[in-house]
């Protein structure tokens, strides 16, 4: 799904102008991007959890010319998701 149809969803449920919609959807995902930098974990009941973790630094083999190559540490997004969200997807 695009952000335009989440929009579009949201709009026609709550019968609100997409303008209004897309201007909070966008301050949600600011807040939650900017949440997510300072290492901070987010949890939303019912759909699941955002948190950052780290990724070791290490070296591998690139497989077309062999050289070794060194990855660095970075960070990565982890989602878990709700125990009722996993049941809905079970059950479909």
């Amino acid at each position: 799904m695009l952000k335009k149809e989440l929009v579009n969803e949201v709009s026609n449920e709550l019968s609100l102008h997409k303008n209004d919609v897309t201007t909070a959807l966008d301050i949600m995902l600011k807040t939650m991007e900017d949440a997510l930098k300072e290492e901070r974990r987010i949890e939303l009941r019912g759909f699941g959890s955002f948190a950052v973790r780290k990724r070791k630094a290490r070296c591998t083999k690139n497989p077309k010319t062999g050289t070794i190559m060194n990855i660095p540490e970075r960070k990565t997004i982890h989602f878990t998701m709700s125990k009722s969200l996993k049941e809905a997807l079970i059950k479909e």
